[in-house]
């Protein structure tokens, strides 16, 4: 088995939900499960955020123009099926189903034609960036795949390949699996602020400094980094007490 993980980018007013995440950075959408068949897809997704960015991103996935994961950017003519499962002030969870169309595609179904059978799909969501994860037989045509995708998504949509590797449980790496499961923006952050020298002593950029450089209220970075920080920390400690060679009785 292999997972391949790549992002599309998308353009401003290409994607409703992209439009809505991109004007609150601290709203995510995750998913819980997406399925696929020749002729549908249904999916369930889970969003965190402000009340008003669940309210604006509600409304986005009803959309009339939006039918979830679907790559064409005319009218596809299919009839997309929405149910919110759950919705509190910070947590909305959404069921969409749809059947396809002479025209339709989308990620999940060009990895059913190119990949085959067997696939498991998890998501997660950010601004306009959308990080696919797909988990495959290790034989499965991975570049013939990523090429029709590029074709169908055209200049729309940023494409970027993260990763390609092999499944192998006895030769994972803890710190790598830590790593993988922070999400996208809390990686970037940590990434731009050992790039920029935040962690050297003494430090040659602050914090204030850094949230300009990437764009984001003080406040976002800010938190971003403590969760990141706070996840590492305690994976390398839990990992280095189980290491500990127990005192003599």
């Amino acid at each position: 088995m292999r997972e391949f993980v790549f992002a599309l980018e998308y353009e401003s007013g290409t994607n409703p939900v992209a439009d809505v995440l991109d004007a609150y950075p601290e709203t995510t959408v995750r998913s819980l499960s997406c399925h696929v068949t020749p002729e549908s897809l249904w999916r369930v997704d889970h969003a965190t955020g402000s009340p008003e960015a669940l309210e604006a991103l509600e409304e986005a996935y009803r959309d009339a123009t939006y039918c979830a994961d679907c790559l064409v950017k005319d009218d596809c003519g299919a009839e997309c099926e929405i149910e919110v499962l759950d919705r509190s002030n910070d947590t909305l969870v959404v069921y969409t189903y749809w059947a396809r169309t002479d025209v339709c595609t989308s990620v999940p179904h060009l990895a059913l034609e190119y990949l085959g059978e067997g696939l498991l799909f998890e998501t997660y969501r950010e601004g306009r960036r959308y990080r696919w994860r797909i988990v495959l037989a290790g034989d499965a045509p991975i570049h013939a795949f990523f090429d029709a995708l590029g074709e169908e998504v055209g200049e729309c949509t940023g494409m970027e390949m993260l990763r390609l590797t092999e499944l192998d449980p006895e030769h994972s790496s803890g710190d790598a699996d830590e790593w993988d499961s922070l999400p996208d923006e809390q990686q970037r952050a940590l990434r731009a602020a050992v790039e920029h020298g935040y962690y050297e002593t003494p430090r040659t950029i602050d914090l204030s400094d850094l949230a300009d450089e990437l764009g984001i209220p003080r406040s976002t970075l800010s938190y971003r980094l403590r969760r990141a920080e706070a996840k590492l920390a305690t994976s390398f400690v839990e990992g280095d007490a189980l290491e500990t060679v127990a005192p003599e009785l």
